[in-house]
């Protein structure tokens, strides 16, 4: 990606859209972590137009409630699990929203 937030050189960028760090720039910290953890995971990377961010937190998500179910072992319950990776994806979002917003 380009210093000023700009597509990549050799990707073109339709004309009136901004830029993604403008994006993420003008998105609120604060909901970003919020929706997070409270409607699901990775639903505050929707809010922030960071889809390779969305979709590897619904991968591994996804991995984990899979490996549970057709695992021999017993892991019990996977909140805590779940509840980690929601408050690890909620930090990541703010802390993200926060660097935009300095640059």
């Amino acid at each position: 990606m380009n210093t000023n937030g700009g597509p990549p050189p050799g990707v073109l960028q339709p004309p009136g859209l901004p830029a993604r760090k403008d994006v993420l720039a003008a998105s609120s910290p604060w909901l970003g972590a919020g929706f997070n953890i409270l409607p699901g995971l990775g639903t505050g990377y929707i809010y922030q137009r960071r889809w390779r961010a969305y979709w590897f937190t619904v991968l591994l998500g996804s991995l984990w409630l899979a490996l549970q179910a057709v695992g021999p072992w017993e892991l019990g319950p996977p909140l805590p699990e779940l509840l980690g990776l929601a408050l690890f994806t909620a930090a990541e979002a703010f802390l993200a929203a926060r660097r935009a917003r300095m640059d």
